[in-house]
């Protein structure tokens, strides 16, 4: 009986796998014909995508070490042509300080406060307090005399000229200006 039941469902089974399903709603023919399909016509594929940016280098005064220094960069992108630069700038102030520093520590005071001297704020201030700057190697009511006498060498009547970091921002500026305008 068991071979029986095996046989009618093998029958069964490959009767129903033989079968074409059609859906509903669909006419189902069957056919062995080869057929071609041929297609005339052009394709094209548009792509539309940011130009490649200009990314400014990222400069620092030394990461930490006692360095006197501003890092500055920039960079500009157009369309076609993409540019980036930087530099480091001398902090003249910074230098100014550590050197009046160091002096001092050396013992050298004297020295210290006629380079702290050699700014207009420095030099006015200790003028309004009664202690002039030293002059020539003369302190006191001797040097604020020949302050006096020479008013030329006064560091307020002093013209310093281009400043250099104003020149070099300026630059940089007009490089960056010009470049937009392509």
């Amino acid at each position: 009986m068991r071979k029986f039941f095996i046989l009618i469902l093998l029958l069964l089974g490959t009767s129903v796998f033989g079968q074409e399903i059609c859906p509903e709603g669909y006419v189902c023919t069957k056919s062995n014909n080869d057929s071609n399909v041929t297609t005339n016509g052009d394709m094209t594929t548009k792509v539309i995508s940011p130009p490649p940016s200009a990314i400014s280098p990222q400069f620092s005064g030394g990461s930490g070490n006692d360095l006197c220094t501003i890092g500055v960069s920039g960079a500009v992108q157009t369309q076609i042509l993409g540019i980036s630069g930087g530099k480091t700038v001398r902090d003249m102030n910074c230098e100014k300080l550590k050197n009046a520093k160091v002096l001092y520590d050396m013992g050298m005071k004297v020295a210290a406060v006629s380079v702290m001297c050699q700014d207009k704020r420095i030099f006015d201030a200790m003028m309004s307090a009664g202690t002039p700057c030293p002059y020539d190697g003369m302190i006191g009511d001797e040097a604020k005399a020949a302050w006096e006498e020479n008013p030329e060498n006064n560091p307020a009547n002093k013209k310093n000229g281009i400043n250099d970091n104003a020149l070099g921002v300026g630059s940089v500026l007009g490089v960056l200006a010009l470049l937009l305008l392509l």
